[in-house]
Order: structure tokens, then C-alpha cells, then sequence
């Protein structure tokens, strides 16, 4: 693994620089870096085919595990990479949800400590595992955080694929593996990516529920082993713990109900006492995801000795149509409906006498109740965000579907007594559809790939050529800041409506961008209410004598925008259980308040930036 790793790293890093050093035209103007992505996706897949003929052939075995390497990995770069080639920004630009992981990613580059991302003398909420490693490599190479998170979103991924590869290749044969790792990685890469750091999560889950499966349900002559898996599982489970809250339940809850299983089986075979092992098991996977989640999760646990949670408008109040019914993939008129639909097939057909099929089986099963008690939950007034596993789903067919096609294929030439007519066909189908696929990657993206190129990044530069919009000014904004407070940026907090500037500049913030990204400690709502208040103050006096009675620590800086007499905010607040669950509403501060030597305000643009002395 440690080899993939840097095999896979090494790839992306050449890889993406490659493409920087061209002046390539807008993904959104020109067909240009589409087709040399379907060139790279080509001649990546046929690495990837090479090995898998070296490892049949049982020749060369290390530069058939280095091909796979380079292969898998060099299919996410160049799938992400090339058509993201002209622009700094990652998918989906910094707009909505990656506007607040921008500002993660930017918190960490300025500081090592655990710190949220908005708000002062807070701990992180967000598990802060993934954007911790990308903000010190930023930090180290010396860039800013905004425009690390498109390199290292790409490469990240690009490892993880690599890492899978080489689980998959302890579980399975090896050019098996290669199969069903480069099949995953495809429809990770096509369906979770633009959430950067769950995918790498997305793309391992597959082999590790064969692990766990392995670890916990023991018969026959190795009943006594597999505690090598159960450590494996602790792993992935602890680091999911690092990375992502929602995969981390996910996973838990799957392998939770594969020791369920093991000990129902365990018990009908040897009796009750039987049940012990696999629930030991699954106690110990548990303590060590326990003590590695609690590398993140300590300084937010041990705040809450002092801190009182938000009562309202949590991450999980968010219900969109797809989470209202059970994905059914497998019924999609499409190259992944139909992997998915052989997948389920074989789930079912091998259920009995493959272990990889039941592993992968209980996953799906575990996708689908998760996915009910989402639905079961809105009648408490909020969901488990079962919507976000659809990738998971995918996945998991995904990889069942590769299985399914080889035995398909292996029944089908005992049924022709191997002609080798019908194993050519099988191939150049297996093929053909991996590059159909993959060619179409991009054009499923490409709303995401669009949004790269027409928002403003943090140079003040839109990649599509066009004019930037209010963003521009960001870096006039900043100069004025430290102009009238010099020192760390970390050092001031701003409110803001315009927070795409804290994603850009590490200053903290006094609100968050919606209440369902913000620190539950940091009480949004109440928040809210005091900028209200503070708003129908009738003198700077009384302005700066409710700023100072607050419980929080007030702004030192506004950035507001201008409108005749007054400066407005454009707030938002929690509707949940609508859709969209979001309702914008602006507050106006009378100019006249910040009429006050204590206060001084500046014209930048579209932007007032009112500092307080």
C-alpha cells in the first residue's frame, strides 16, 4: 500500500502539472479537453489491460502490479484533470457546498490546530482528517488553501484508488482485482467526486466490507483466525471517523449487521455461546475506530463540557426528492443501470456460496435500510441524509456487476467448450464498454466542470475569460482589512453575507454561510437574532454596547453591500422540512450607525468594509 501510495501520488502530481504548463481552452467553450481526456482514459485503460493480461499470463508480476498502479491512478487524473486543465478550482467552483470546504481546506493551510472553519475559539464539528492533511500540504508547499483543493481533491482520489487496488488484490485474484477496482473507481469518480472527501471513501468501501466479512464471520478450518481483518475494518472504520460523520454511520451500521448475521449463523450451528466471537469481534473494530476517531473528535467532545448545542438546523435537515425513494439503479436505461441490474443478479444467484457476494450483498441490504430509516426519521423532524449513499449503492453493484459479467462469461465458454470466439467477444465487450463509460464521465460532470470555469477563483479570475464577478474585489477587500489591522488574519473576525471571502482569506467569521454548515456550538439562530438586533440599534452608541454584551465575540470588520441609506446583509435561515430548505432574507444597518469615529468605512467596489477601532 505504502508503494501505491506513492506510486499513485507520483502520477497525479506529474500528471496535473503536465496539464498546467498548456494554455488549454474552457472545458464549457471547447471540445478540446474532452477529447484529449478520451485520449488519456484510452490509453489509461489499456495499462490497466496489459496488466491484467501480465497477471493472467503470470508474467512480470511486478510490472504488472506497477502498470495497474500507474493505470488506475492515471485514469482519475486525466478523467478530473484534463478537463479541469485551464482553470484552479476543483468541481462545482466555490459555489454552495464547496464554498464552505474551501474554507475548510483555507482554515487548515493557516493553522494546524483543529480550529472550525468560521468560528473563533471553536473546535472543528466537521471531521477535519482529509482537509487537515491537504491544509499541511499546502502549508508546506507554500500555496494558498483555495487553490490546493483542486490538486490535491485529484490526487487523493487517485491514491485511495491505488490503495484499493491493492486490498482488493489481497481479497481476490489479481487481475480480478484490477477489473473491479478500475470499474469502482469509474463510477466513483463519475458519481461522488465532486465531494472530494468522501469519495475516497466511496471507492474503498467495497473491498473493506469483504474484509470485514472475513474478519467476522469465521467457519471451517479458519473459524479461528481473521483478526488481521477485524484490525483492517477497525482502520477504515477509524479513519472514515476522520473524514466523513455520514460514511462513518454507514459503514458502522453495515458491519454492525454483518456481526448480527455471523452470530445468528454462528448461534444456529454451535448454539448461544457461539454468538461471543463475532461480537468480540465486532467490540474490538469498534475501540480502535474509537480511538482513532478520537484524533479529531476530542477538542469538539471536550467542548461541549462548556458549550450548549444549537437546538435547530443541524446538517441533517435536508430532504430533497431523491431521498424520498429507494434508489433503484439497476432499472436505469443506461452502461451503469446494466452493470447494476447484472450485479443484483449475481447478489442474489450466489448469495449462498460466495462469500464476496454475501459481503457485498449485506452492503446493499444496509444502503436500503439506511434508506428507510431516513424516510421512517423526517416524522421526527429531521433524515440521515440516505440520499448521500447513492454512490455507495453504485459502487457496490458496480463491483458485484464486474463479478456477475465474469461468470456469465466463464459459464458461457464451459457452455461453448472455451471457444475462443466467445472469449474475444466477451473481452472486446468488457472493453468497449469500459471505454464507453468512461468517455462519458465528463459530460456527467459537466455541470459541476461548467461551474469551475464560470466562478470567480481566488486571483479574481474567472477561467472562462469572462468578466469576474464581485469576487474580484475580495483582494482589495483583504488589503484594506490589513491596512487597518495589521497582523495574522486569524486574528479578525468579519461578518459577512459575501462568506466566499472566508474561502479565500483565513479570517474568521461571525456567521456561517447557512445554519446546516455551521458549528452547532457557535448557536447560529442566536446569532442571527443579535445581527438583527444590532440592526435596529438607534446610535453607534447603542450599536457597540449590544455588539459588546454579546456572548460571543463581536466583528471587528463588516463587509456589507451598499443600498442608498443603509448596509445590508443577505442572511439565510433553516425551512426544513421544505425544499429547498433554505430562506434568504436581508437585514439593513442604517449608514448612520457607523457614523462614529470608533468606525471606519471604506468603498471597495461592490462592497463597504466598516472597520471598528
Amino acid at each position: 500500500m505504502a508503494s501505491a501510495v506513492v506510486v499513485a501520488a507520483v502520477v497525479a502530481a506529474v500528471g496535473l502539472v503536465a496539464f498546467s504548463v498548456v494554455d488549454w481552452p474552457a472545458f464549457n467553450s471547447s471540445n478540446v479537453t474532452r477529447a484529449l481526456t478520451t485520449v488519456g482514459q484510452v490509453a489509461t485503460l489499456a495499462l490497466l489491460a496489459v496488466s491484467v493480461w501480465l497477471l493472467r499470463a503470470g508474467r512480470a508480476p511486478l510490472v504488472a502490479k506497477l502498470a495497474s498502479w500507474v493505470g488506475v491512478s492515471g485514469f482519475v487524473t486525466v478523467t478530473l484533470g484534463m478537463p479541469l486543465a485551464a482553470t484552479k478550482l476543483y468541481l462545482h467552483g466555490v459555489s454552495v457546498d464547496q464554498e464552505f470546504r474551501t474554507e475548510f481546506l483555507t482554515r487548515l493551510t493557516d493553522t494546524a490546530r483543529l480550529d472550525d472553519m468560521t468560528y473563533v475559539d471553536l473546535p472543528s464539528f466537521y471531521p477535519a482528517g482529509w482537509f487537515w492533511i491537504g491544509g499541511r500540504l499546502a502549508n508546506l508547499l507554500g500555496m494558498d488553501g483555495w487553490e490546493m483543493f483542486k490538486p490535491y481533491a485529484i490526487g487523493s482520489l487517485a491514491v485511495a484508488a491505488a490503495v484499493a487496488l491493492v486490498l482488493w488484490s489481497k481479497l481476490i485474484r489479481g487481475d480480478l482485482a484490477v477489473v473491479a477496482t478500475a470499474a469502482t473507481t469509474a463510477i466513483t469518480v463519475a458519481f461522488a467526486s465532486p465531494e472530494a472527501y468522501s469519495a475516497v471513501l466511496v471507492v474503498l468501501l467495497p473491498p473493506v466490507l469483504v474484509l470485514a466479512w472475513g474478519g467476522l464471520h469465521r467457519v471451517g478450518p479458519t473459524r479461528g483466525g481473521g483478526w488481521g481483518a477485524v484490525v483492517g475494518t477497525g482502520l477504515f472504520l477509524g479513519l472514515a471517523a476522520t473524514f466523513y460523520t455520514l460514511y462513518l454511520g454507514y459503514a458502522a451500521f453495515a458491519v454492525t449487521l454483518m456481526a448480527l448475521i455471523a452470530a445468528g449463523v454462528a448461534v444456529r450451528a454451535n448454539g448461544i455461546r457461539a454468538a461471543r466471537d463475532p461480537l468480540l469481534r465486532l467490540v474490538a473494530i469498534a475501540v480502535i475506530a474509537g480511538l482513532i476517531a478520537l484524533i479529531v473528535w476530542a477538542p469538539f467532545l471536550l467542548a461541549l463540557r462548556t458549550h450548549t448545542l444549537a437546538g435547530s438546523g443541524t446538517a441533517t435537515h435536508y430532504l430533497p426528492e431523491s431521498g424520498s425513494t429507494l434508489p433503484l439503479p439497476m432499472f436505469d436505461a443506461s452502461l451503469v443501470g446494466l452493470l447494476c441490474l447484472l450485479g443484483t443478479v449475481w447478489l442474489v444467484g450466489r448469495a449462498w456460496s460466495s462469500r464476496r457476494a454475501q459481503s457485498l450483498g449485506i452492503g446493499v441490504i444496509a444502503v436500503y435500510l439506511w434508506s428507510l430509516l431516513s424516510m421512517a426519521f423526517t416524522a421526527a423532524g429531521s433524515t440521515l441524509l440516505s440520499f448521500r449513499l447513492e454512490p455507495v449503492l453504485l459502487v457496490l453493484l458496480g463491483a458485484a456487476g464486474v463479478f456477475g459479467f465474469v461468470d456469465v462469461t466463464r459459464w458461457i465458454l464451459l457452455a461453448s467448450s472455451d471457444n475462443p470466439r466467445i472469449k474475444a467477444t466477451a473481452v472486446a465487450v468488457g472493453a468497449l464498454g469500459a471505454v464507453a463509460f468512461s468517455q462519458s464521465i465528463p459530460h456527467h460532470l459537466a455541470p459541476e466542470i461548467t461551474i469551475a470555469y464560470t466562478d470567480t477563483d481566488g486571483d479574481g479570475v474567472r477561467a472562462d475569460q469572462r468578466p469576474a464577478g464581485a469576487a474580484a474585489y475580495y483582494a482589495q477587500v483583504d488589503d484594506e482589512i490589513l491596512a487597518q489591522r495589521p497582523g495574522p488574519r486569524s486574528g479578525t473576525v468579519v461578518l459577512t453575507a459575501d462568506t466566499g471571502f472566508l474561502s479565500f482569506y483565513p479570517y474568521f467569521g461571525f456567521q456561517g454561510l447557512t445554519s446546516h454548515y455551521a458549528n452547532p456550538l457557535a448557536q447560529f439562530d442566536e446569532r442571527a437574532a443579535a445581527i438583527a438586533r444590532w440592526a435596529e440599534s438607534d446610535s453607534p452608541d447603542a450599536l457597540i454596547a449590544a455588539m459588546d454584551e454579546a456572548p460571543w465575540r463581536a466583528p471587528d470588520v463588516f463587509v456589507f453591500r451598499s443600498a442608498d441609506d443603509a448596509y445590508t446583509l443577505r442572511l439565510a435561515a433553516d425551512v426544513y422540512p421544505n425544499d429547498p430548505n433554505v430562506k434568504r432574507y436581508t437585514v439593513e444597518f442604517p449608514k448612520a450607525l457607523f457614523d462614529d469615529p470608533r468606525f471606519t468605512a471604506t468603498e471597495v467596489g461592490p462592497f463597504t468594509v466598516v472597520t471598528r477601532h
